[in-house]
């Protein structure tokens, strides 16, 4: 017998991958609902090769009897919505950032820290890290394993998919109003992100930092371990799908490139491409649509008594966002579902 699994914010970039991912990989779903605000009622969305779903409104829809919801509405909405699910028994994936650091809500990669699902049931709500943080802790976690790492600086390269349809909306129409020569138009972003690199993303903290990269030190210690020092510079780049990161990263103990790239090919869920020749590395481009988190440009730090340095590249709406969470359902259908069965 299969689960009934409810995605919140199903018209959303996210939301349309996690159907997409949900159908590609079987999950065992008897029914799948899409649920959206009340403007989107009746809106059908593809669902596999051949089924087609209308979108019901959030709002009033009642939980009970649905096994699993996999949110992505928005922070304010899942922390309305969240809670009034798991109290009829739904289990929560949330997408958003609202539960995150949550001491009672898992945080979970599943190929990172699976063993943090123990807890789910404390609060019925299951927390999807940051986008920007899945594929740095998945490439990071081989490596503390093998000699302990102790500090990270990453630089992030990520796409405005990760500021939803709207900004992949105004890139498309910024990019073709410069090549026209229209006025500029600005909308989700402070500045002109067609031909341009923007430094800033979510709102500045007091530090300085803004919260995006507030989120990548605080996840990665909550996910892989609290001792690790974090410091990030996040950019968003003039790209559709695809995050890309430069990681310098620090440990406790000696680690050659050889050992680091042996540790990295074993690991699940990574895929290393790393040739020192033209196009013998992967860019956001050729992640665009693939479930592995790519690892290359692997080498020493000279300047760091223990250090490497490497590139790291992802699609943020797949492994980011929709994979993740659909990998974290079926780790509970696996290890915890069937076992109450």
């Amino acid at each position: 017998m299969g689960y009934k699994v409810a995605v919140v914010g199903a018209t959303g970039a996210v939301g349309q991958e996690m159907l997409k991912t949900l159908a590609e990989r079987k999950f065992p779903a008897d029914e799948v609902v899409a649920l959206a605000s009340v403007g989107s009622i009746g809106r059908e969305l593809s669902y596999g090769e051949d089924k087609t779903l209308k979108v019901l409104a959030l709002e009033d829809y009642d939980f009970a009897g649905t096994d699993i919801g996999l949110f992505s509405p928005g922070a304010k909405i899942s922390a309305v919505h969240a809670p009034r699910a798991a109290a009829v028994g739904c289990v929560v994936i949330d997408n958003t950032s609202q539960f995150r650091m949550d001491p009672d809500v898992p945080l979970v990669v599943p190929e990172v820290n699976a063993s943090a699902l123990a807890r789910y049931a404390k609060r019925n709500i299951i927390a999807n890290p940051n986008c920007s943080t899945i594929q740095m802790v998945m490439a990071l976690k081989p490596l503390h394993d093998l000699a302990t790492i102790t500090r990270v600086s990453v630089a992030t390269y990520q796409s405005v998919s990760g500021a939803g349809r709207e900004g992949m909306d105004e890139l498309f129409s910024q990019t073709r109003g410069v090549l026209v020569n229209d006025p500029m138009q600005k909308g989700i972003f402070t500045k002109q992100i067609a031909f341009n690199v923007i430094p800033h993303i979510d709102t500045f903290m007091d530090d300085g930092a803004t919260k995006e990269e507030w989120k990548m030190v605080v996840e990665t210690k909550k996910i892989l371990d609290p001792a690790i020092k974090v410091i990030a510079t996040c950019v968003r780049v003039p790209v559709f799908i695809g995050h890309a990161e430069a990681l310098h990263v620090e440990f406790a103990r000696p680690i050659s490139v050889e050992q680091a790239r042996a540790a990295l090919r074993r690991a699940p869920g990574i895929t290393v491409v790393d040739h020192r020749v033209d196009e013998g590395y992967v860019t956001p481009v050729e992640s665009a649509g693939e479930d592995s988190v790519f690892v290359s440009r692997l080498r020493a730090d000279p300047t760091v008594e223990h250090g490497l340095a490497f590139w790291c590249v992802a699609d943020n709406l797949r492994k980011g966002a929709a994979l993740n969470a659909v990998q974290i359902a079926e780790t509970l259908d696996r290890q915890y579902f069937r076992k109450a069965a």
